[in-house]
């Protein structure tokens, strides 16, 4: 097939048209992944400013036992099952106490020192919990986290592609795409200032969108299956069938690192007498303190929670999902005798799982400390700019009073390039390959039915 540049085929034309509107779809939700990115970025310091009364106490000499502690919490909710135990990360702060009350999750703040209950919140309600809900699956489950999932994926082609295109390939061409131009106005000022912002923010945006990918259920949970497994030796008791420990994680809160969300949770090996207390599953299981004494005892750096056993044969889960995943630890024991049943530690990990974790940590801001939050604030206020300034773009050059698409603006030399990429791309990442093929279906289904109308408007 040839075609002469200043005359583009019908095929490339299309390509234009769903680059084009793949760009109206995902700038929204850039927007909105950026916002959010940001309010998780800042969790510590907002968390403080917003719940000082919560989560800051009078240090003093000892704390009471956690058993002490977790009864406070309890005696407000009787009937609650409790999840988690997350001890003080510091000397200054509460203990939090995670209760399921009949599907609706509430964290309980005691201080450790006195015993007394200095409040409650409904999790997933917080600013963290819908920030964290939203940016994970948009508060819609499955259902969201398949769409944000294509969004990474046509996000993933339209940079890609659009780097590809817009490339300077001459030296004075440079001046326009690195540095927006003062000499120009209005829509090439725009223009420029989009395609710069762009620019410098593609390698952050790149980032982003591919270590997010290794959270999404479909690509993520295909990568998770491939490369999270650990022998079975590192556990002291693993049944043929368990649940895994990704069902420790939700949306709004992380629990178990990525490295160990394919491994099964092993089982507590003795039988015991059932007994009627919501809470505590069985007679004879060990004191929580104990297992708070075991974390110290191993090494496991504060910040760490404990996830309570959940039946007669459940395990504790004492996790520790450190902003330097160098330090994590993830350890499930016996409820009935304490013996550790498996400890899993950065080490254990492959290199992959490692290269993960680390991207996950950077991803989130937290492994260099206040400078490294400020880079990823830039990087998220560059990926709004990029967002916002595309959109305006199309406002500025839609047809008149139509949802419209701009002309071409690449030859088809660029464009057969452009085209190869987001075929690779999409035999790599499944879902944006099926929806790469739906929106092919349905331009097509709408050209025959364009065109079946327009024959029969001129042969009436």
């Amino acid at each position: 097939m040839t075609a002469d540049a200043s005359q583009p085929t019908h095929f490339y034309l299309r390509a234009w048209r769903w680059h084009f509107y793949a760009g109206l779809f995902v700038a929204p939700f850039l927007c909105l992944l950026a916002v959010t990115g940001i309010v998780y970025l800042y969790k510590p310091q907002l968390d403080r400013l917003l719940y000082p009364e919560l989560l800051i106490v009078a240090p003093a000499h000892h704390h009471l036992p956690a058993d002490q502690l977790l009864a406070v919490a309890r005696a407000h909710y009787p009937e609650a099952r409790v999840s988690k135990y997350l001890p003080a990360v510091a000397d200054d702060r509460s203990v939090e106490v995670v209760l399921d009350d009949q599907g609706v999750e509430r964290s309980q703040f005691v201080d450790p020192y006195t015993g007394r209950w200095l409040g409650e919140q409904e999790t997933a309600s917080t600013l963290q919990g819908v920030a964290r809900g939203l940016h994970a699956e948009l508060l819609m489950g499955k259902v969201g986290d398949w769409i944000l999932e294509v969004v990474a994926g046509w996000g993933l082609l339209l940079l890609v592609s659009g780097l590809y295109l817009w490339w300077p390939r001459t030296g004075a061409g440079v001046n326009g795409v690195m540095v927006p131009r003062r000499s120009l106005k209005r829509r090439r000022g725009w223009r420029d200032l989009h395609a710069a912002t762009g620019f410098w923010a593609a390698t952050g945006l790149l980032f982003f969108l591919l270590s997010g990918m290794t959270w999404t259920g479909f690509w993520g949970g295909q990568f998770a299956d491939v490369w999270n497994r650990f022998p079975a030796s590192m556990w002291n008791q693993v049944p043929e069938s368990a649940p895994l420990a990704r069902q420790l994680n939700q949306p709004h809160q992380q629990t178990v690192p990525w490295a160990l969300e394919n491994t099964p949770l092993p089982e507590s090996g003795a039988h015991h007498t059932h007994t009627t207390s919501p809470t505590l599953s069985h007679q004879g299981q060990i004191a929580l303190q104990q297992i708070v004494e075991l974390a110290e005892s191993r090494g496991v750096a504060p910040g760490y929670s404990i996830s309570l056993p959940q039946g007669e044969r459940g395990v504790y889960t004492l996790s520790l999902f450190a902003d330097d995943p160098r330090h994590d630890a993830t350890l499930h024991i016996d409820q009935y005798n304490g013996a550790v049943l498996a400890d899993v530690r950065w080490q254990d990990y492959s290199a992959v799982a490692k290269a993960v974790e680390t991207g996950v940590m950077l991803h989130m801001g937290k492994m260099y400390g206040p400078l490294h939050q400020l880079v990823m604030l830039v990087l998220c206020l560059l990926i709004l700019l990029l967002s916002l300034s595309g959109l305006w773009l199309w406002w500025q050059r839609r047809p008149a009073r139509r949802f419209g698409v701009p002309p071409l603006p690449h030859s088809l030399s660029l464009w057969r390039g452009a085209l190869v990429i987001s075929a690779v791309l999409g035999l790599l990442f499944p879902l944006l390959g099926g929806t790469l093929l739906l929106v092919w279906l349905l331009d097509s289904a709408w050209l025959r039915w364009r065109g079946c109308s327009s024959r029969r408007a001129v042969t009436s």
